[in-house]
C-alpha cells in the first residue's frame, strides 16, 4: 500500500490508478471492514488525525479530482462527501517528501526507462 504525500498530479497514469485503488483499500481498513493492513505504516498518519475517516475521504477526494482532470472514470460515489474537509492538512516532514520524490522517480523510470 502506497499513500503518497506528494500531490497526485505528479503521478503517471499507472501510479494514479494504483493510488486510487490503494486509497479505497485504506478507506475500508479505517472503516474496520477488512482484517488485513490494519497496522500498515502508510495508515499511521491518517490514524493520528482527530478524524481518520475524514482524513482518508479528503485524501480520496483529491485523488478523484486529479483522476477527473485526466478523464479517468474514478467513481465519485466511493467518497463520502460529507466527510471531506478541504481545510484539513496532514503534516509531512521534509525528509518524507524527499524520500517520496526519489521513490516516485525510480518507479517511473523503471516503468519507462527510455
Amino acid at each position: 500500500m502506497r499513500l503518497w504525500s506528494i500531490s497526485p498530479k505528479y503521478l503517471d497514469s499507472v501510479g494514479l490508478v494504483a493510488l486510487w485503488r490503494e486509497s479505497l483499500l485504506a478507506l475500508r481498513v479505517l472503516e474496520g471492514l477488512t482484517r488485513g493492513y490494519r497496522n500498515h505504516p502508510q495508515l499511521a498518519r491518517f490514524k493520528q488525525c482527530s478524524n481518520p475517516l475524514k482524513a482518508i475521504n479528503t485524501y480520496l477526494y483529491y485523488v478523484w479530482i486529479e483522476g477527473r482532470r485526466r478523464d479517468f472514470s474514478f467513481r465519485e460515489d466511493r467518497i463520502r462527501r460529507d466527510m471531506v474537509d478541504t481545510s484539513l492538512k496532514i503534516p509531512v516532514s521534509e525528509g518524507q517528501l524527499k524520500y517520496e520524490v526519489w521513490h516516485l522517480l525510480r518507479k517511473m523510470f523503471n516503468r519507462n526507462p527510455a
